[in-house]
């Protein structure tokens, strides 16, 4: 059996497949994608300004960081008493360059 076959799980979804899905699923909320280009205006910021700029409750806007950060699309980093985000501009190239690839592969025949 070859490595890559043995790497995929009983759905044939190999691990890269299942690191897009994720991500593509954090991208799936209106308000995560508006946290990011807000993100990606600053190099990073605090939960307090993200939760100041959007009409979102401070659990609201900590819960969509969260899954951000969780598919890795948002780095974490505590300072003191409070959190630092900034977003991971590599995973969000590699998010893009995964669907130009997806896209690519689909449309080529056309």
């Amino acid at each position: 059996m070859t490595e890559s076959l043995m790497e995929t799980n009983a759905l044939g979804c190999t691990p890269d497949s299942r690191a897009v899905a994720t991500r593509l699923a954090a991208l799936s909320h209106p308000a995560r994608i508006e946290i990011l280009k807000y993100l990606s205006a600053s190099n990073s910021c605090y939960c307090r300004e993200v939760v100041d700029r959007f009409d979102l409750a401070q659990s609201t806007v900590s819960q969509h960081l969260k899954i951000l950060v969780d598919a890795g699309l948002v780095r974490f980093e505590p300072d003191r008493q409070r959190s630092r985000y900034a977003i991971d501009r590599a995973a969000l190239a590699d998010v893009s360059a995964s669907v130009a690839a997806l896209v690519n592969s689909c449309c080529s025949g056309r």
